[in-house]
């Protein structure tokens, strides 16, 4: 192999590991815009108690354990060291919106309820309008027919009368055989 022939062949390779490390480049850069365009799916996570504006301000002093239990739900967390504390935690996680993330703590005394220390909690119609907030809201359907077409409809089937049971025995045989 002639001088001429080996300096080729080095630039030859030398030109091709150029190439193939801008190829490396751009290939990584198309990854990345592909990857950012396609991202995994992720569930929204729900975890606690959900209480509403309406249920708190439906819970007052005085009321038993059961009471609030009943307006409120289980606590999510009752402490053997706190008898007299239940805390009610929220948390909802889903992906593109921030978390939200509430606490209520309810204080008894002598099993009544004393107070009830809560952060900002929503209605329970705002707390439904932000579970929708991502979706994309299609074209709602008329639901009513038109009186033309109330016309056209065939009549409704009427439904047939079911036949009267027959009447009960007046007495049953015995269940086991009568000892002789």
């Amino acid at each position: 192999m002639t001088d001429l022939q080996r300096l080729a062949t080095r630039l030859g390779l030398i030109f091709a590991a150029s190439a193939s490390l801008v190829a490396c480049g751009s290939l990584n850069g198309a990854s990345t815009r592909i990857a950012s365009i396609v991202t995994p799916y992720k569930i929204d996570i729900v975890q606690g108690n959900f209480v509403s504006q309406e249920q708190a301000a439906a819970v007052t002093p005085g009321m038993s354990r059961v009471q609030v239990r009943d307006i409120l739900g289980t606590p999510l967390l009752t402490s053997v060291f706190h008898a007299d504390r239940w805390d009610y935690v929220f948390t909802f996680k889903r992906q593109g919106v921030a978390p939200q993330e509430r606490k209520v703590t309810v204080f008894f005394k002598d099993d009544a309820l004393e107070r009830i220390e809560a952060d900002a909690l929503p209605t329970e119609a705002e707390f439904v309008a932000s579970l929708d907030s991502g979706r994309q809201a299609g074209k709602v359907p008329v639901l009513e027919m038109p009186p033309e077409s109330l016309t056209a409809a065939p009549a409704p089937i009427k439904a047939v009368e079911p036949k009267p049971l027959p009447p009960l025995p007046a007495s049953y045989p015995p269940l086991e055989p009568v000892a002789r």
